[in-house]
């Protein structure tokens, strides 16, 4: 289950006359409580029928899934974003690691790909109005997985839960493979050795220091003690983009290079790094939950997904103008050496990454604890939970510098994973729930984006795996 960090953030900020006990006992969207408890597929399968376990340790907080009138109500007292700031949350989960391959995408696929970077933005927003009206189908529905519970019950809500499981694991080995990279340059000429890490390169010794740094926050129990690190993560990517700008008019770059018009080989990867950049669904429902009016949905993501298109396809334009052949799969790492802007842009994607791990791993230890620890007492809880979060970190940290090559594993999870979760699902979905009134055109649109999703999660995933797998060969 994914847990919303950005709403919490903002309803935090919004409510900022309250005490902060208000974020640890109730905030909407899909339950985006501190202490929020799943519910069990009985109790979605039958809304009346309360979920309480007497197992519970008795500060938890039980939750009960009432009946689509009380569910209603209770979404009205406590559903407070306004169309600004739904705008703002949704495009704060868009923009994220996407943003440093887009440069190298472009130029790779040539000018022409921008406009399948834009046809995948559209595509995108559409399917997120798709996870808007299954919600609105079934009140009850609470987040990404309780809508693939509602359309095809518990096989439904398993499949879902493991493709969102795989791309957050997928995701944060991409985060790690860039701190690498970016520490690399950030330390350019600085020697760092350790007896008992010899063997490793300084670069590396770095970034197991800065994934240790990071490991602490896997520990935490209280949500509301890292909803910061969500505003830090949406500022870190704004400072990037800013800074690539910045570098264009004044870092004495000139944009003289000639973008390729099209280089249709390459197209199954680069859709993959493409695809990658839209990824937000899972927390859609997040979103559409915490709206004073949800019937606003549509709107926001044609608002939030056009916003973040025009920064995706201007940046990707202007760093291939700016670079040319030479630009790197990650646009900070092509920014000339010595001026302010690239130091910016160098550490604020270094921090990114230390942002993202507790977040990332929230929902997963979330799921964890109320599926299978509720039982135990906290302090046991804890220690298990974390425990297992850091043997995870630990087993990306290694990946990471085990396959050093961001552009393929980004474009490899958005070929896998992403594209199911933006495209697939929800059109599957869509069309299950609503069969009996669905029309032929529509149900046509959605075959079509059912099967473009599948040509390019083939063809991508194909192009992808055997480029790494050759450049993985060429490192050994």
């Amino acid at each position: 289950m994914k847990i919303n960090t950005w709403t919490i953030f903002w309803n935090s900020k919004s409510s900022s006359d309250r005490s902060e006990n208000v974020i640890t006992k109730s905030i909407h969207g899909a339950n985006n409580a501190v202490n929020w408890v799943d519910s069990c597929e009985a109790c979605l399968e039958d809304g009346k029928k309360p979920c309480n376990d007497s197992n519970h340790d008795n500060d938890e907080v039980q939750f009960e899934v009432k009946n689509e009138i009380n569910d209603w109500e209770v979404h009205a007292s406590n559903a407070n974003s306004s169309f600004l700031h739904s705008v703002v949350n949704m495009v704060g989960m868009l923009i994220g690691l996407g943003q440093l391959s887009t440069s190298y995408a472009v130029e790779n696929g040539g000018w022409v790909s921008l406009f399948l970077l834009v046809a995948l933005g559209i595509a995108s927003a559409y399917t997120s109005h798709l996870l808007g009206k299954c919600l609105e189908n079934n009140r009850k529905a609470r987040n990404y997985t309780d809508i693939g519970h509602h359309a095809f019950g518990s096989l439904g809500r398993t499949i879902v839960a493991s493709f969102i499981y795989l791309e957050i694991f997928m995701a944060l080995v991409s985060y790690t493979i860039s701190l690498h990279d970016n520490l690399k340059m950030v330390f350019l000429g600085t020697n760092v050795q350790f007896s008992w890490a010899h063997h490793l390169s300084t670069s590396q010794v770095l970034t197991v220091l800065a994934v240790l740094v990071a490991l602490p926050s896997l520990w935490l129990r209280d949500l509301a003690s890292i909803s910061f690190l969500s505003t830090s993560g949406i500022i870190m990517s704004l400072m990037i983009f800013v800074t690539v700008a910045c570098t264009a008019m004044f870092g004495g770059v000139t944009a003289n290079h000639k973008i390729p018009v099209l280089r249709l080989q390459n197209i199954p990867h680069i859709s993959g790094l493409y695809i990658f950049s839209y990824g937000g669904h899972i927390v859609f429902p997040d979103i559409h939950r915490a709206m004073k009016d949800p019937s606003k949905f549509t709107k926001v993501s044609i608002v939030s997904f056009t916003c973040v298109t025009l920064l995706y396809a201007s940046l990707g334009f202007m760093g291939a103008k700016l670079f040319g052949p030479e630009v790197n799969s990650q646009i900070t790492l092509s920014m000339p050496r010595g001026i302010v802007f690239t130091k910016i842009a160098l550490w604020a994607t270094v921090l990114t990454p230390m942002t993202k791990y507790a977040l990332e791993f929230a929902p997963i230890a979330i799921e964890l604890e109320h599926r299978f620890l509720y039982t135990m007492k906290s302090r046991t809880k804890m220690m298990i939970r974390g425990t297992i979060g850091s043997i995870l970190l630990l087993l990306i940290l290694v990946i990471a510098l085990s396959v050093p090559y961001f552009q393929y594993v980004l474009g490899l999870t958005g070929s896998l994973v992403s594209v199911a979760i933006i495209l697939i699902f929800p059109s599957v979905f869509y069309i299950k729930i609503f069969w009996n009134q669905i029309s032929k055109p529509v149900l046509a649109l959605n075959v079509f984006l059912i099967t473009i999703g599948s040509f390019l999660a083939i063809s991508g995933t194909i192009s992808s795996m055997k480029l790494l797998v050759e450049n993985f060969v060429r490192l050994h």
